[in-house]
């Protein structure tokens, strides 16, 4: 029991890697290996997380203590990470990481246990690109979506290879593709320590003159996708950088940037490790449940004549939450469905995701939150995964589309744009909530993630659920945002201070310009067309100041007295003409009295929005106070004189602006005129040509209705085209031969049930595939490719083309292959269809009927006169043997039995000869072991022999046997050996067979006991596999002397011990039979004799495969039922 603390710990945040590692099932094997190779100052804090039964006490501390070289700690809450320390999840616990601070929680009796999730995901947020996550053996898919977040927050992923024990949780990771390496538990932690050493040996943010740099790379993806990441937040993307040159171990931003120029694939690379996409279905499911209750009964309120719900996701990623948005709408309308239509566009930069999002399927992990009853009723299942059902595909629409430049979508009820915003600066939110606002209908409802939030443009949008971070749109009138300034500009912004060591590095005239630049550049700033500041070049306190109220960053607004008129003036001035404009003369009130000020305004015309900059001068400060030793009359008479001169000054340029006023207005009025007349001239013309639209539109009437009879027999004949293609589609579905069609590149259009069925492929994975690359690469086969490339180009016939393939699990197999040449009725586009028909099994009977039928004709030419001459001799000899077997057994039997007695008297007394005082001399000492060693074989082998006439002499009922329960006993026995030889075993799954059970028992403990017997004494681990299967009846026409009728399941034995000879194959199974002698390893020879009579009772098969040195593999096969 821990003792209270009275204070929390502080969250503080950590500077060194954290390694979180997850297991379940056959983790704590993998655990040591990865332990027993971590060095004792390797400056990482390693935290393991393994499903554990929650109501047994965990011994995972003691026993992973026993093999580390740094300290092993059990969990208690609030604990402190350090480097160099190992960290192990207690039993009936939930963990989670917070700057630092490991937090337990209790686990939830009736949820899933996702303890490996919970714990990378809170590693992620907490650590970013100092995390790491590992992921071991183990059963199931926890751990992949924490994968997910750990490389969406620049950490680095790993996942033991296929050796594991148990592969699926890993598997599943890298089928889901968030693994950067694949690697045994040893070696894992050498990529670790190479990756740490990297990082720590040149961190991308100490790099001098970096920022030139990032802004090639920046321009350079933006060449390369279209995407310009110029004002995404600047950390992610640092982050995303680091990762990519640890993943490819360089050292430098420089030479990673030569990396990208060079290599065409590693921008990609780049831009899809910055669109990694983080999403799921119903994440959050909370907010779903406020948007079923308050949210779209509005929205149905409001739908109108148009009864259509049209809502927005942008930033996609691969549809999760669109195709959540689509289902909840559909539950939520119920039976009001085919009165209201819903209509979900989807939007994502990255082509990828779309791609996958349009096909709609899923793995199960990715399903973890969806309600079983929405899993049955809108996802239909295959062999790998879940596919989304078409009714609700056909309601989302997914499109490449950069919401940022892209014109957006309009009249929605909904936007949901949730954890976009978190990767943007302030300027990019506000563009695209100012464009979010554009495309909602009249109080329509915006949805952003639990980080986001919509305060940068407060004025246009209002708070609707303030936890679930819904908002609607405000009745205002909203105004698009251009670009705050040249990319450029952006990052020559970002550049810091040169220290004196730099600058003596650096050419002293280029620091002496950077200095004087800095010192004496007057203020100014940087405007767009609306007058907001977009970049400030030097302090510009004197001139604005912040008015009362709401915040703002309008020039115009922030322009202290006297400043406001005159700068609109001027900058009206300005933008009209795009010319150079100067004011001289404005005076401004501030804190030391009256400033005289001179602005200046110059458009920027190489910006490619329109940008102006606005300098300030001051020339002269009036001061208030008054001249010591001035009369009265004196101080009168100079303010009067100052006063008199600034009035005629004021004077002088409100003359100035209205001559320009009037000028403008005489100017319109001439302009409004001419147009007047324009109009006049206009209205007669339209007049005129609305009498000839009359005309047309009698003209029109009459085309329409006879289009209208066309289209009706155009439709009438689309129908029977519709009813053809759906006809013809049904037949090539339901046929049991495998169909694909192919289009011009021989790459995959469409297959049929029957394809998918026979080379366990998904219509969905196969479409877009190479037909060779299918299956690993199944029909790469040369001749076959050449006949393909001519059916097309020489409209050629492929008839009973026949190929032989290795079809797994199966082996070689026979194809008989026809293509013809059909053509799109829709696009016109040139096909192949092409039938593959599997005839092995029509070839291996036929080879053996004609094997059989011309022997059989030899046999009967060659044998009938010499069989029915040797029938009666034979008959005779088989009842001659039959009776002496008889005898022979029953002799062996009692002799057996009777011979046990006299062996037991002779070592009874030979053990009393040892007891005795006056003991026999050394000599015959050992002539009395040598006695009982060979009475002691003798008694094996009379036990061996009795055991063999046993079988013979005894009939027994066959009952439904189940060998796990077998296999359980006997490895019960031989615990001991097995613990002290250090045995691995590994059994899969058995079956149940209708057998005599105590045969099969010493069936199975003969064959465990030669593998246990015959292993090899050089340290090498000694391994037994044990499985089975069940044969199908192609694999069964190997066997011709099994009953083809019936089921038989294969049993195999497998050691990797001394082996045998193949010459030995089949003759170990004969009596007496021994391949070593005594003194290398004990025994009878009547062990596997025992084991074939057995099968040969069971009317089954046993034969051996084995290697010397290599192993041995033992086969039973026997019927099931």
């Amino acid at each position: 029991m821990q003792p209270e603390t009275t204070t929390k710990p502080q969250a503080t945040l950590q500077d060194f890697p954290i390694v979180g590692v997850g297991a379940s099932a056959g983790g704590l094997e993998a655990f040591k290996q990865f332990i027993a190779a971590i060095p004792a100052d390797s400056g990482m804090a390693y935290v393991f997380v393994q499903h554990l039964d929650p109501s047994h006490e965990s011994k995972l501390t003691e026993i992973l203590s026993r093999v580390a070289k740094i300290a092993v700690n059990e969990i208690t809450d609030e604990i402190h990470l350090a480097p160099d320390h190992i960290y192990v999840i207690p039993e009936n616990k939930m963990l989670t990481s917070f700057d630092g601070v490991l937090k337990l929680s209790p686990r939830e009796k009736q949820s899933k246990n996702s303890a490996i999730d919970i714990f990378f995901s809170s590693l992620a947020e907490a650590h970013l690109d100092l995390a790491y996550g590992i992921l071991l053996s183990g059963n199931g898919s926890d751990g992949t979506i924490g994968l997910q977040t750990i490389k969406e927050w620049g950490g680095t992923t790993f996942a033991q290879d296929l050796e594991a024990s148990n592969t699926a949780m890993p598997q599943n990771a890298i089928n889901a593709g968030v693994v950067d390496y694949v690697l045994s538990p040893e070696k894992i932690v050498g990529k670790l320590l190479e990756l740490v050493a990297l990082k720590t040996k040149k961190k991308l943010e100490n790099e001098q003159n970096e920022e030139g740099i990032f802004y090639e790379i920046i321009q350079l993806l933006k060449h390369h996708s279209g995407v310009d990441f110029t004002y995404y937040k600047q950390t992610t993307i640092r982050r995303r950088i680091a990762r990519r040159m640890a993943l490819g171990k360089i050292m430098t931003l420089r030479d990673y940037l030569k990396l990208l120029q060079g290599d065409t694939l590693a921008p990609q690379a780049l831009f899809n490790d910055l669109l990694i996409p983080v999403t799921e279905f119903f994440r959050d499911p909370k907010i779903f449940q406020t948007m079923r209750e308050t949210v779209f009964p509005l929205i149905l309120k409001r739908v109108g004549e148009s009864n259509c719900i049209r809502v927005w996701v942008a930033g996609c990623s691969t549809g999760e939450e669109a195709y959540t948005l689509a289902i909840s709408l559909t539950e939520f309308l119920g039976k009001n469905l085919s009165g209201t239509q819903i209509q979900v566009f989807a939007s994502d930069i990255s082509e990828l995701a779309i791609s996958k999002a349009r096909i709609g399927f899923y793995r199960k992990a990715q399903l973890r939150n969806v309600p079983e009853q929405l899993l049955k009723k809108y996802f239909t299942q295959n062999t790998s995964g879940y596919q989304i059902n078409r009714q609700i595909r056909d309601t989302c629409v997914f499109a490449v589309h950069n919401f940022l430049k892209d014109p957006p979508f309009a009249k929605m009820d909904l936007i949901s744009c949730r954890n976009v915003f978190i990767y943007m600066d302030a300027f990019l939110q506000k563009k695209s909530l100012t464009t979010f606002h554009y495309a909602l209908k009249e109080n329509g409802f915006l949805l952003l993630g639990k980080s986001e939030t919509a305060v940068p443009a407060g004025e246009l949008f209002q708070t609707f659920e303030k936890a679930g971070k819904i908002y609607t749109r405000k009745q205002v009138l909203g105004r698009f945002v251009h670009a705050a300034m040249g990319n450029k500009e952006k990052y020559i912004g970002f550049k810091r201070n040169p220290t004196l060591v730099e600058i003596q590095k650096e050419d002293f005239k280029k620091s002496a310009e950077a200095l004087l630049l800095s010192r004496y550049t007057p203020a100014s700033v940087v405007v767009n067309d609306q007058m907001d500041i977009v970049h400030i070049n030097s302090s510009i306190a004197e001139f604005i100041e912040l008015a009362t109220g709401k915040p703002t960053f309008n020039l115009l607004k922030m322009a202290r007295e006297g400043l406001a008129f005159e700068l609109r003036n001027a900058w009206h001035k300005c933008r009209e003409n795009m010319s150079h404009i100067i004011k001289e003369g404005i005076q401004v009130k501030n804190k030391g009295g009256i400033a005289e000020i001179t602005i200046e305004i110059q458009p920027l015309s190489d910006a490619a929005e329109p940008f102006f900059l606005v300098v300030f001068y001051k020339s002269v400060v009036v001061p208030q106070a008054i001249t010591a030793g001035a009369t009265p009359e004196q101080i009168y008479h100079d303010i009067n004189l100052k006063r008199i001169s600034q009035l005629e000054l004021e004077l002088s340029k409100i003359h100035d602006d209205v001559n320009a006023i009037s000028e403008e207005q005489e100017s319109s009025n001439e302009e409004l005129q001419s147009a007047n007349e324009e109009l006049l001239s206009g209205s007669e013309e339209l007049q005129s040509l609305n009498e000839e639209l009359e005309t047309s539109k009698e003209e029109l009437q009459s085309s329409n209705e006879e289009l209208i009879q066309i289209n009706q027999e155009l439709l009438n004949k689309q129908q029977q085209i519709n009813i053809s293609r759906n006809y013809t589609e049904a037949i090539v579905a339901t046929l049991r031969e495998p169909i694909v069609v192919l289009d011009t590149n021989l790459r995959i259009k469409n297959i049929n049930r029957a394809f998918s069925k026979k080379y366990n492929i998904a219509k969905q994975e196969a479409e877009g595939k190479l037909i060779y690359e299918i299956q690993n690469h199944l029909f790469d086969n040369i001749p076959m490719r050449a006949m393909l490339e001519k059916v097309l180009p020489e409209k050629m016939q492929l008839d009973d083309y026949q190929i032989s393939v290795n079809l797994l699990p199966y082996g070689e197999s026979i194809m008989l292959l026809n293509a013809r040449q059909v053509t799109n009725e829709t696009s016109k586009e040139q096909l192949i269809l092409l039938a593959i028909e599997d005839i092995t099994e029509r070839r291996i009977i036929e080879k053996r009927l004609q094997v059989l039928s011309s022997g059989f004709e030899n046999i009967v030419q060659e044998r009938t006169a010499a069989l029915l001459t040797s029938n009666t001799e034979l008959e005779s000899t088989i009842k001659e043997l039959h009776g002496a077997n008889i005898q022979l057994q029953e002799y062996a039997y009692v002799a057996s039995h009777d011979l046990q007695e006299p062996l037991r008297k002779i070592l009874m007394f030979i053990s009393r000869l040892f007891t005795l005082k006056d003991r026999p001399s050394d000599e015959a000492m050992e002539i009395l072991q040598k006695i009982s060693k060979s009475s002691l074989r003798m008694t094996t082998l009379i036990k061996d022999l009795l055991a063999y006439s046993y079988l013979n002499n005894h009939e027994e009922q066959f009952v439904p046997t189940d060998l796990n329960v077998i296999l359980e006993n006997i490895l019960t026995d031989f615990e001991l050996l097995i613990e002290e030889q250090q045995f691995v075993i590994k059994i899969g799954a058995m079956p149940t067979v209708s057998a005599i059970p105590l045969q099969m028992n010493q069936l199975f403990y003969n064959l465990i006991s030669n593998a246990l017997k015959f292993h090899k004494n050089d340290g090498t681990t000694s391994k037994i596999e044990i499985k089975s299967r069940k044969l199908t009846p192609k694999q069964l026409l190997k066997y011709p002397d099994l009953d083809a009728t019936k089921t038989y399941c294969e049993i195999m034995i497998r050691d990797n011990g001394i082996g045998f000879n193949k010459e030995y194959e089949n003759k170990i199974f004969t009596i007496f039979q021994r391949l070593h002698n005594n003194d290398a390893y004990t025994g009878t020879g009547i062990g596997l004799a025992i084991s074939k009579k057995i099968i040969d009772n069971h009317k089954g098969i046993i034969f051996s495969k084995a290697k010397e040195n290599i192993g041995a593999a033992f086969y039973v096969l026997l019927p099931m039922e």
